[in-house]
């Protein structure tokens, strides 16, 4: 008999997503439903998984949670933010309601800039409170890890004072942050003219120096490079990524969110955990995608929030084999976005995503996205308890209603952390 801490019961699904490694076409629609569903939990941990009457044949516990008529599911895991920075970019929301496009705005010394500039002015203490808002929002939508990026620092100093920020938050906040370095996220004012040079910076100062200070005990720490029109060439992006490799980081990729430079194929080619946003993919670089390991990383809130639309061509990578992931790409300018219950019903309207494609891709596809697959992502015995009890009778509901919070409990380490 398992003497467990918590008993989930009655559950009218309980949602597993159990398997070996990321899910891969006609595979991502399977979430490993049990009706009726149990889970004990143990030392954080997951100790038993199983219908009800079974479960409780085997099981004692200290405590017991009815989640009858409600989903019981893995909490979601957001393989790709910006959570930490200083400021809004509010009114350059306002000039793209008015016709102004992302890149002119760019060019004109807003956009990245502009959150660079509140950033570098900002202390730590400054950071950590205001992230520490959006992390709470996260939570209470139902994440339980998340990738957290530098990247409006642009400089030595700040993009330390920004991995520092994580570093705080992951200690003090129940959601778990893998650290991601994100140096070449954009040219600073300062180079404007001179990219190769920031390049040389990057590589050669940012690196090295990050790589001697910053350790992360939960996972490895990335390095991502934006690969695209109006930030890095494909040659730039190489140098950035494979001096990252060298260093011993993971690596990552914004590409193709605008104009395709070759960043997919460059993932592959080196081994890139994840490439990111492919909103205009070619076809020949999501077939190598989808034979390889890298994970296609879909954000759908962002060409939303930009107003565009063209997404991500999730059937085309879903049904040439690939294994795709959701985020929000939560930021400051294109997508202030905390939920990614909202991811997953863009996901399905404007990616014709099925449901239960788009929970896999925001739970067991997101946690390999990040390197945690073998710890979080699943319900499935010895994984950490992460555990969401959501308020609708059936899975389907989570993309069919939006607008309002379906949570009723988050559990995370086998504690309750959000109600």
């Amino acid at each position: 008999m398992i003497q467990a801490d918590l008993l989930i019961h009655s559950a009218a699904q309980l949602l597993t997503l159990a398997s070996d490694g990321p899910k891969r076409g006609a595979a991502m629609g399977e979430l490993g439903i049990i009706e009726h569903g149990a889970v004990a939990v143990k030392d954080g941990l997951i100790a038993l998984v199983g219908p009800t009457p079974e479960v409780r044949g085997q099981v004692t516990a200290a405590e017991e949670m009815d989640a009858a008529g409600k989903v019981v599911m893995p909490g979601f895991v957001d393989p790709h933010t910006h959570l930490v920075f200083a400021g809004d970019r509010a009114g350059e929301f306002e000039q793209r309601v008015k016709g102004a496009a992302y890149l002119e705005i760019m060019a004109a010394g807003g956009g990245i800039m502009s959150t660079v500039r509140a950033t570098r002015a900002a202390s730590v203490e400054q950071l950590v409170e205001e992230s520490r808002a959006r992390l709470d929002r996260m939570l209470a939508h139902g994440t339980t890890t998340a990738e957290a990026k530098t990247g409006y620092g642009l400089d030595v100093e700040t993009e330390l004072k920004m991995l520092e920020a994580i570093r705080r938050l992951d200690a003090e906040h129940p959601v778990d942050l893998v650290p991601t370095f994100l140096g070449a996220h954009a040219v600073p004012t300062e180079y404007q003219g001179r990219a190769d040079e920031y390049v040389d910076l990057v590589v050669e100062e940012m690196l090295p120096m990050i790589k001697s200070q910053i350790s992360n005990p939960k996972s490895q720490i990335f390095c991502d490079v934006f690969c695209d029109e109006g930030a890095f060439t494909l040659e730039q992006s190489r140098r950035v990524l494979e001096a990252a490799r060298a260093l011993g980081f993971g690596l990552k990729i914004h590409t193709d969110e605008f104009r395709p430079l070759g960043g997919a194929r460059l993932a592959v080619e080196l081994g890139a955990v994840s490439a990111d946003h492919l909103v205009c993919t070619p076809d020949d670089e999501i077939e190598l995608l989808a034979r390889s390991d890298t994970i296609a990383v879909a954000l759908p809130g962002t060409p939303f929030g930009l107003g565009r639309h063209e997404y991500t061509p999730a059937r085309r990578i879903i049904d040439s084999g690939g294994a795709l992931a959701l985020a929000t790409d939560l930021n400051p300018g294109t997508c202030w976005c905390e939920s990614m219950q909202f991811i997953i019903a863009l996901a399905c309207r404007f990616m014709k995503m099925t449901p239960a494609e788009a929970i896999v891709a925001a739970t067991i596809n997101a946690a390999h996205a990040i390197g945690l697959g073998h710890q979080v992502g699943s319900l499935e015995v010895g994984k950490k308890a992460d555990v969401l009890v959501l308020d609708i009778p059936d899975y389907r509901h989570l993309p069919y209603r939006f607008g309002v919070n379906l949570v009723d409990r988050v559990i995370k380490s086998g504690e309750l952390a959000c109600t």
